[in-house]
């Protein structure tokens, strides 16, 4: 989004694979970071998934622990991405490899293939991927955190030079 001309309102989408984990805690970790810049009446943020396998749960209960715990409130359903949210979103995140290639498909035309980037693209170090921490213990859930709220702080900044 560097590069981008200057926009009154931006709109992010994040996307995992069933969007019960990493995606929800992406968007509740930005839409903190918004309010409590005073900045969610300029950027807004959803999430969703690449599979419908979880449509409608609540977020994963130990993400919504840990996340609570940082004083992050998830919420909201799973779903899976749409057409609505190529055609509404400037940006399309996604927390791994294989969810950019199957958003990629799920893409309706090239304009929205070009929406979409990988999140951690605003982590820094050698990190590619946000982990699955579906299968994994309580460890993991707090890595994911750890990387989203770096990222989502990164792309705030990125973000905020976008804004006219």
């Amino acid at each position: 989004m560097q590069n981008q001309t200057a926009k009154e309102k931006l709109h992010v989408v994040f996307v995992c694979w069933g969007n019960i984990c990493r995606s929800p805690a992406a968007e509740a970790t930005f839409r903190k970071l918004l309010i409590d810049r005073g900045l969610d009446d300029r950027i807004t943020c959803d999430s969703a998934g690449t599979i419908d396998q979880h449509t409608g749960n609540s977020p994963d209960q130990r993400m919504q622990k840990a996340a609570g715990a940082r004083g992050i409130q998830t919420g909201g359903a799973a779903r899976i991405a749409n057409n609505d949210d190529f055609a509404n979103a400037d940006l399309l995140l996604t927390m791994d490899n294989f969810n950019f290639t199957e958003l990629n498909k799920l893409a309706p035309n090239d304009e929205g293939r070009k929406k979409i980037q990988r999140f951690c693209e605003y982590v820094s170090g050698t990190v590619s991927e946000v982990p699955d921490p579906y299968y994994g213990g309580v460890s993991g859930f707090e890595k994911v955190l750890d990387l989203l709220e770096e990222g989502c702080s990164a792309l705030l900044e990125d973000l905020r030079k976008c804004l006219g």
